[in-house]
């Protein structure tokens, strides 16, 4: 069987059944029915129109549901309409789905578990495995998000901010379990682009991918953070960095600029810089203003700081981040580095240590302790220096 053609064709599949008046749990139930049928089918007697003998089968099962179900007689006026066997409607209903399952009424956790489950095409094992919590736990938290869009109906236009959020939660996910879920976050942002177009939607994808094309470098063989500065560029997919640049280039020239574009704007230059000391701080500098107009927020600030650090010095840097809140994730993590940079050791060990016990995942941790130790063991050096001189 080849997995991945029935993956791309399950949000399809779901989407008409929904359009077609199922409500959305059912129709999940039905379509998840058909899958088994055409694991058991196909190999011996594969269909001409796979998507079409999908939605056939799918009805069919929801038909049978329905009919089994005495409390919602009301609905078997479905069954005297079900359509004739034949070629799926060529419209693509993808892009309804991914509404509906971004929909405003759920939270994003919510919202990500179900996009994995109904356009993903993830069972539930996999998403729970990618969120480290028991299957039983992902099981409960689906079936809520499926019951509350259950009354939803497709016939308003989505809230396409809302899809690419959601988009973008999968895709800093990282990668856990069997399903890596940052692939999978550009291979559902790369189906969304082909089903509506929008420059917000490329920016999303070319941000994905240019930060993608980093992965391999960003972890040492121990598993230890490797920062941008220290990163072996050799290891950059360019192959990922020159697409990612192209569809940027093409959503910028509709000069209708979003925060997604404005974001990856800025790993574009991190990405054509051959060297970290050839970094065009000025320019990510100004596309952070560009971001700052756009959000106004606080981490775009934060993020502003570092490159105002790098592009006018440690001590702007510094007067940059003095005007936020000290509470900001990574906040004290900033400013241990451009205390550092600004040659102030002792307040950069100070600081690391401190950003270290706020750090909320392990390997983040871990390397900002290592900073410490790294300063207080070259200030015991200079210590002793100067000691041994003046004996």
């Amino acid at each position: 069987m080849d997995e991945a053609l029935l993956r791309s064709l399950t949000p399809g599949v779901l989407a008409v059944l929904v359009r077609r008046g199922a409500d959305f749990a059912a129709a999940e139930d039905a379509v998840q029915d058909a899958l088994v049928e055409a694991v058991r089918v196909w190999p011996d007697d594969p269909p001409r129109d796979a998507k079409g003998w999908l939605v056939t089968v799918a009805w069919r099962k929801f038909l049978d549901a329905t009919r089994a179900d005495t409390a919602r007689r009301r609905r078997e006026d479905l069954v005297d309409e079900e359509p004739a066997p034949g070629p799926a409607s060529g419209v693509d209903d993808t892009l309804q789905l991914y509404f509906l399952c971004a929909h405003p009424s759920l939270t994003p956790s919510s919202a990500v578990a179900l996009t994995l489950r109904a356009v993903g095409g993830l069972t539930t094992r996999q998403i729970a495995q990618a969120y480290l919590v028991p299957e039983a736990t992902m099981a409960q938290r689906i079936s809520r998000a499926k019951r509350t869009v259950s009354a939803v109906r497709l016939d308003r236009p989505g809230d396409v901010a809302t899809v690419l959020r959601v988009l973008y939660l999968v895709f800093n996910e990282g990668y856990s379990g069997d399903v890596d879920l940052a692939a999978e976050a550009i291979r559902l942002t790369r189906q969304l682009a082909a089903a509506i177009d929008h420059p917000e939607v490329a920016g999303l994808l070319a941000l994905m991918l240019l930060h993608h094309a980093r992965r391999a470098a960003r972890t040492a063989p121990d598993g230890s953070l490797v920062p941008l500065a220290e990163q072996d560029r050799g290891r950059w997919d360019t192959g990922a960095i020159a697409e990612g640049v192209e569809i940027l280039q093409a959503a910028l020239a509709r000069d209708r600029l979003g925060e997604f574009q404005a974001q990856a704007a800025v790993a574009a230059l991190h990405a054509d810089a051959p060297t970290a000391g050839e970094t065009d701080w000025v320019q990510i500098v100004e596309w952070y203003d560009e971001l700052t107009r756009l959000t106004d927020s606080p981490v775009v600030r934060l993020n502003r700081a570092v490159a105002v650090g790098e592009a006018d010095g440690p001590r702007a840097g510094l007067a940059a981040l003095a005007e936020l809140d000290g509470s900001l994730p990574r906040y004290t993590a900033v400013a241990a580095y451009l205390h550092e940079r600004a040659g102030d050791l002792t307040t950069a060990a100070h600081l690391y240590a401190e950003a270290a016990t706020k750090a909320t995942d392990i390997p983040e941790r871990d390397h900002l302790t290592r900073q410490a130790a790294r300063l207080n063991t070259l200030l015991r050096t200079r210590l002793d220096a100067r000691f041994d001189d003046r004996a």
